[in-house]
């Protein structure tokens, strides 16, 4: 029987279920709500990446360079101010040697255009910034030794503004869409395979810039200890309404209230990605979607009709990239801490654009099947593919053959990740919830 796209979305969903739920009774609900709000988050990422490559065609490897910007909104945000940090010669001046630096960049901007076809444009150009960052290095790095001499075992950085983690959210989308403005006003106008370039070089030189200036987020010394949205699972513990409810019900508060805090983060995130897919089916089916999509199959017919190419290329880059640092602030928060050395290539670009591929580009609810379906993948795979190997190895004899079989259980991820890309892209090569 063929499906209806629609049914056939219902029964895709419906198995990703039975993959969840089934993880519930086999493992543990703990270990499949860990699954869970995680697959939220990633499905989020994707709707981001699907918006920038399924809208528009536009090839953004940079992924983990904005999901870091989200976590580092997350830290600015929700982790208590530094005693001393904010003094004369610390983080104010900090923020002013930034401001130089970016005075000095566009004043080389304006620059360049005012001197148009002068011989000298070059020379006034170099001597411009040279001396701009001359000056910029003699106010930053005394301020940066300031802040980070302050109890560096501890802090050593700015430290943020002491609120609510939650409003580090929209902040993070915020950040992220600010760094791609920059971006994309001077890489968008690159070819496909140029932009890829340049966006994976831009993540590399934000993670970069996360992991080695302690000033800002500690470094590689990283932040712990965020505060969270929802309860801690001691303060419910600590609860006695909450013990006698959870022993009425012949469950173990230890472990319901894990379960509960783990349960509060899925409902806010939930909120937040049926939010985003409510905001993105708009958006596709109105006539700015159908525009954006008729730019991204035929540039040139769509240019011919008066419409703006690089300004929507611009656009849509930032929206994709808006939601990639709400995500990355959503991870931050779940983890309570920031660790710039996890942010990988593999992880937080290949998956996703795993996802997207799989979950089928230009389709947003694919794009959320895919987060669900490969996050639940990538993690079950070794547990499960080292259960195989134990299996088929039971009656070998001990030997190299043996071992070199078991050590492989730890690259299972990534063969099945390989393997799940080649069918789809063989048997259903628009993804399994297609464009329509």
């Amino acid at each position: 029987m063929n499906l209806t796209l629609d049914r056939k979305a219902a029964v895709l969903f419906a198995l990703v279920a039975v993959l969840y739920i089934g993880t519930g009774f086999v493992q543990s609900w703990n270990t499949a709500l860990s699954i869970l709000n995680m697959g939220l988050i990633s499905a989020i990422m994707a709707l981001g990446v699907n918006i920038q490559w399924g809208y528009a065609g536009l090839f953004n490897v940079g992924v983990m360079g904005f999901t870091a910007l989200g976590g580092l909104a997350a830290v600015l945000v929700a982790s208590d101010p530094v005693e001393g940090a904010w003094g004369a010669t610390g983080g104010w001046q900090v923020l002013l040697a930034l401001l130089m630096g970016g005075a000095t960049i566009a004043a080389a901007i304006a620059l360049w255009g005012k001197m148009k076809g002068h011989n000298l444009r070059g020379l006034a150009m170099a001597g411009l910034l040279i001396a701009g960052f001359f000056i910029f290095r003699a106010v930053f790095d005394p301020a940066v030794a300031t802040v980070e001499a302050i109890d560096p075992a501890l802090t050593g950085n700015i430290g943020g503004l002491g609120l609510p983690i939650i409003l580090a959210w929209p902040l993070g989308g915020l950040l992220a869409a600010g760094a791609a403005w920059i971006i994309g006003k001077t890489a968008l106008g690159l070819r496909s395979d140029y932009l890829a370039i340049a966006t994976l070089g831009v993540a590399e030189i934000i993670i970069y810039i996360l992991k080695n200036e302690d000033w800002l987020a500690r470094g590689v010394k990283n932040v712990i200890g965020l505060p969270r949205p929802v309860p801690y699972e001691v303060d419910l513990q600590a609860n006695q309404a909450f013990v006698s409810a959870m022993q009425g019900l012949g469950a173990d508060p230890v472990t319901a209230s894990s379960i509960t805090v783990k349960l509060s983060y899925a409902v806010l995130f939930s909120i937040v990605l049926i939010a985003l897919i409510w905001l993105t089916q708009r958006a596709l089916n109105s006539p700015w979607g159908r525009m954006i999509r008729a730019i991204r199959d035929n540039e040139v017919s769509a240019a011919a009709m008066g419409k703006n190419v690089t300004a929507r290329h611009l656009q849509i880059f930032i929206l994709g990239s808006a939601v990639c640092g709400l995500a990355g602030a959503m991870m931050t928060t779940l983890d309570s801490q920031l660790v710039p050395s996890t942010y990988q290539p593999l992880r937080f670009t290949f998956l996703i654009w795993v996802m997207v591929i799989v979950g089928g580009s230009g389709n947003n609810i694919g794009a959320v099947l895919g987060g669900f379906l490969i996050w639940w993948f990538w993690i079950q795979v070794e547990p499960l593919g080292l259960l195989l190997l134990q299996g088929i190895t039971a009656g070998m004899a001990e030997g190299w053959l043996k071992d070199h079989l078991m050590d492989a259980a730890a690259h299972m991820r990534l063969l099945t990740m390989g393997l799940i890309l080649l069918l789809v892209l063989r048997f259903s090569p628009r993804g399994l919830l297609p464009e329509r």
